[in-house]
């Protein structure tokens, strides 16, 4: 039997601890300062906080901590996510004084070191995706798609064609933050599908190319984790159209050191910061997605920009073409500076190991999981990049198990699920991503789980469509979840027992 990796506390809410009059804490000094809060500001009634001790604080965090999951635990296969175990000692480098005690109100010559940072890592990202210049400020990669979009809305407008080309082309494949971007930035969304190679429909995509054309957004490799093998005739076909080329940065791992987006023609690129250079993902942020521009569109970038005068670093925002502010300051710094370590611990030698061990890791998972009675693996002939797609159509016909059903299985077993359902143009998908981090040991037992799962959808169906059953939290009703009126996410106290 497989080892189980989470705990299962009967785990009451913090509140529900309280004790009245324990503290958990004690003041060095017994003075009380005083503080002149004017009368209308005080409270009339005292907030119902939790009392409880050091120890209970403690115990209780901890024991939470063992209910969950994460990249610290085990594998975490998300596809296209890429939730990589990330090194500690970037968390020491962050947490330095030097670091925490920065202020982004600071006048630019106090805060030379960090915007000196800021500076050359902007540089190193445009040498890795092979553009001219970047901006650190999104927050997020669907907050760079949408800074990319725009920025080609501002050089349409500027052409004098932004009100003929309204139309941003998108794969069926793609990440759906690809046409929602598009749709947020004021663009008609054309979708083109993909061929009987898992990749772009290059007749598909002449017909859908006209005076109308804004720009296509491509992820490369795709979804499917497959490299778009036809990628410098789409980018002739899209600038011949007077289109741009947009690049989702989100599968960048595959790519590092091996081929750079700017010689396949794109010119603008996002860079998914928290998936690809050793910085946390997950919990809603925060994270970095900087955008990389060709050298035509570099006046459309965000202000400030960081500017280098000899030794001297400043912010510019006197740029008139600019499509102004889409963040505070400069960007999310703390992420950054993970990233601008990670870099320099990795060298160029080591970007380009992360992307062979990346697709390495994939194709022998590829490989191993394709064995399982019930999956396929679509597009069998192609070699895939760092993640790869298996559908659970047939054992869904044969046993009424499912994608969902075989993931939620998983857990039983102390493995986290895949991505499921995308991409859409897949029936009954298993999308999985073992990321460079993940050991052939990992692997193997993944391998090992999946198959026990795999198996007893026909020798049991019954106990995998029940699944999970051994987990902190079993099976949920995911609609009933989901729905606005059952959410509660604020603390009510609950109903004394009668």
């Amino acid at each position: 039997m497989m080892g189980f990796k989470q705990a299962h506390w009967d785990e009451p809410l913090i509140i529900e601890r309280s004790i009245e009059g324990a503290v958990g804490f004690s003041l060095s000094s017994p003075e009380t300062p005083t503080v002149n809060v004017p009368v209308e500001l005080l409270r009339k009634k005292r907030p119902k906080l939790p009392e409880v001790s050091e120890t209970d604080v403690i115990r209780h965090y901890v024991r939470l901590s063992q209910e969950n999951y994460g990249t610290d635990l085990g594998i975490y296969p998300l596809g296209s996510c890429t939730m990589k175990y990330n090194p500690k000692v970037l968390d020491r480098i962050v947490a330095t004084p030097k670091i925490q005690d920065l202020h982004p109100l600071q006048d630019a010559g106090s805060v030379q070191g960090i915007l000196q940072i800021l500076y050359e890592l902007s540089e190193w990202l445009a040498e890795i995706v092979g553009l001219y210049r970047v901006s650190l400020q999104p927050a997020a990669g669907a907050h760079g798609e949408f800074a990319g979009v725009m920025i080609m809305r501002a050089f349409h407008k500027q052409s004098g064609d932004l009100e003929k080309r309204d139309e941003i082309i998108v794969p069926d494949s793609a990440h759906g933050t690809n046409p929602a971007s598009a749709a947020m930035a004021g663009f008609k969304v054309v979708e083109v599908p993909s061929n009987q190679d898992g990749c772009v429909d290059i007749e598909a995509l002449r017909g859908s190319l006209s005076h109308r054309t804004a720009g296509l957004m491509l992820t490369n490799p795709n979804t499917l984790g497959i490299f778009e093998a036809d990628i410098l005739e789409i980018a002739r076909l899209v600038h011949e159209a007077g289109g741009l080329l947009y690049y989702d940065g989100a599968n960048l791992n595959a790519m590092l050191g091996k081929a750079k987006p700017g010689r396949m023609g794109f010119d603008i690129v996002h860079i998914n910061i928290h998936k690809t250079f050793g910085t946390p993902h997950g919990g809603g942020g925060p994270g970095s997605g900087p955008i990389a521009v060709s050298k035509k569109l570099e006046e459309f970038l965000p202000v400030p920009t960081i500017e280098r005068d000899g030794d001297k670093y400043y912010l510019d925002s006197e740029r008139p073409h600019s499509i102004g502010k889409i963040h505070g300051f400069w960007g999310n710094s703390s992420v950054l500076l993970r990233a601008y370590a990670y870099i320099l611990m990795m060298g160029r030698d080591g970007l380009e190991e992360v992307a062979e061990l990346s697709v390495l890791n994939a194709n022998y998972l590829a490989k191993k999981l394709g064995q399982v009675r019930g999956l396929e693996l679509p597009f069998p002939h192609k070699v895939r990049k760092h993640e790869f797609v298996l559908s659970a159509a047939r054992m869904a016909a044969e046993t009424g198990v499912t994608a969902a059903h075989l993931s939620k299985r998983l857990l039983d077993f102390g493995i986290h699920a895949p991505t499921i359902y995308f991409p859409l143009i897949i029936e009954e998908a298993l999308m999985i991503e073992p990321t460079e981090t993940v050991s052939k040991q990992e692997l193997d037992e993944f391998t090992l789980a999946f198959s026990k799962a795999g198996a007893e959808a026909y020798t049991n169906p019954g106990v995998v469509r029940d699944s999970p059953r051994s987990t902190a939290v079993t099976r949920i009703d995911e609609a009933r979840a989901s729905h606005p009126k059952t959410m509660q996410l604020t603390w009510k106290e609950r109903p004394q027992a009668v």
